[in-house]
């Protein structure tokens, strides 16, 4: 976490119930808006762990905006040193069931 920008989520990038370390509701599934809070670009998914990313050797898994480099963790919040400003967006979002969920609703 010491290379994130803000490791604790403190900018209100999220809903109260998502401001800790998974950034979700369910630690197993995370809802982000896939824009960068760079310039509008649309980050990829970068899974992979290490050189198989293509990001280097201790890359440990995220997001990278291909537009100017911006980089994302698993949980989309900002690597420090890159131009997105902020953590990835998560929108209102709740769960109608265990199968169901409903974005932009608390």
């Amino acid at each position: 976490t010491a290379q994130l920008a803000d490791p604790e989520s403190n900018r209100e990038q999220q809903p109260a119930y998502a401001k800790n370390e998974t950034r979700s509701i369910k630690p197993e599934i995370l809802v982000l808006v896939g824009i960068c809070t760079h310039l509008g670009c649309s980050p990829s998914k970068k899974f992979d762990v290490g050189i198989a990313s293509g990001m280097g050797e201790d890359w440990p898994g995220g997001f990278f905006c291909p537009c100017h480099g911006s980089k994302f963790d698993l949980a989309g919040r900002v690597y420090k040193g890159v131009p997105a400003p902020t953590n990835l967006e998560v929108p209102p979002h709740n769960y109608l069931s265990d199968t169901r969920i409903i974005i932009g609703v608390d």
